[in-house]
């Protein structure tokens, strides 16, 4: 009798088993065969990501080196760089006829570890102007952009100022925001148009250390601002290269000329590539550096500026110091 309850018992269990793989197999489906919402969704998908149609389980199924890896390609992949700005500070100047305000500009690079976080400064007028000349060619695009108004009594309160601080700080960021906006010659002349002037009267006036300074600041920031047309930047890493030489930093400047020259070399009919490479061949047969292949390039260059007129060569100094000249 022990013997046929037992195997009754056994029975029952496999049968009662048999019905519970069944209960489990239809869980995820309705009685017409569709999907019931039970069913488990996929893994949110990051944008850039090879790897990001993984589902949990397959995380699951991942070694701690894999997972570690998987999540640092997804790390970098879903944040591409823009910028951010802050202005964390102000300072009272004073000219002849009143006091202003003077702002200082903080701009970061986001998505990407942001060493060189140059700052600019820029009175409320410089705004005002830039918001009225913004106005004139993206008037549409710009509809609802908010610009802090002006106020005449009370503006160098300190209540004002920090009002206006954080209202001047939304306005740039709203600007970045529109991309036809923020690859206008318009808006990178705000950032940089001062800064160019001075460092050009710099360089005109022999003033090699404190132009550096200021060109490299400059390339600072044209490397946020301008890698939608990288050739702006070749103008001034060439002034920088001139004060390095002048400087005697020959290893430096011969750097910074490659660095130059990378750009530049797209456009073989720049006015900057073949003084550039003149002053390359100097720098490389002074450091003991290869500068034959550098006289090849100079030499196919000349040859396609020419095309059998007579031109006159300038140095790269040379041309440095026009730029921008009054």
């Amino acid at each position: 009798m022990d013997t046929e309850q037992a195997s009754k018992s056994l029975v029952d269990v496999q049968q009662t088993s048999s019905d519970s793989s069944v209960v489990l197999t239809e869980a995820g489906h309705s009685s017409d065969g569709h999907s019931a919402e039970v069913e488990e969704e996929p893994a949110h998908q990051c944008k850039g990501s090879s790897d990001s149609s993984l589902t949990p389980c397959q995380h699951y199924l991942m070694t701690t080196r894999e997972l570690q890896m998987y999540w640092k390609k997804e790390k970098h992949s879903s944040k591409p760089d823009k910028l951010l700005f802050e202005i964390p500070s102000t300072r009272i100047a004073e000219d002849f006829l009143s006091k202003f305000v003077i702002y200082q500009i903080v701009i970061i690079r986001t998505g990407s570890f942001d060493g060189n976080k140059v700052f600019i400064e820029r009175r409320y007028s410089d705004f005002e102007k830039l918001h009225r000349t913004l106005l004139k060619e993206f008037k549409e695009e710009m509809e609802d952009v908010l610009f802090p108004k002006k106020v005449l009594i009370g503006n160098l309160t300190s209540e004002m100022i920090s009002k206006r601080m954080l209202g001047l700080k939304n306005y740039l960021d709203e600007l970045y925001a529109i991309k036809c906006v923020r690859w206008s010659k318009i808006y990178i002349d705000f950032f940089l148009d001062p800064e160019l002037d001075e460092g050009y009267s710099c360089l005109r006036g022999g003033q090699y250390k404190k132009a550096m300074e200021i060109f490299q600041q400059i390339v600072c920031l044209q490397e946020k601002l301008t890698q939608h047309c990288s050739i702006l930047m070749v103008p001034p890493l060439c002034a920088l290269v001139v004060c390095h030489k002048d400087l005697d930093n020959l290893e430096k400047a011969y750097d910074v000329g490659m660095n130059a020259l990378t750009l530049v070399e797209k456009h073989p009919g720049h006015k900057y590539y073949t003084p550039l490479l003149d002053t390359l061949i100097s720098l490389a047969y002074k450091l003991g550096k290869d500068f034959l292949s550098l006289r090849e390039k100079f030499e196919r260059g000349k040859n396609r500026m020419m095309k059998g007129h007579e031109i006159e060569m300038v140095t790269l100094k040379e041309l440095a110091v026009k730029e921008r000249h009054p």
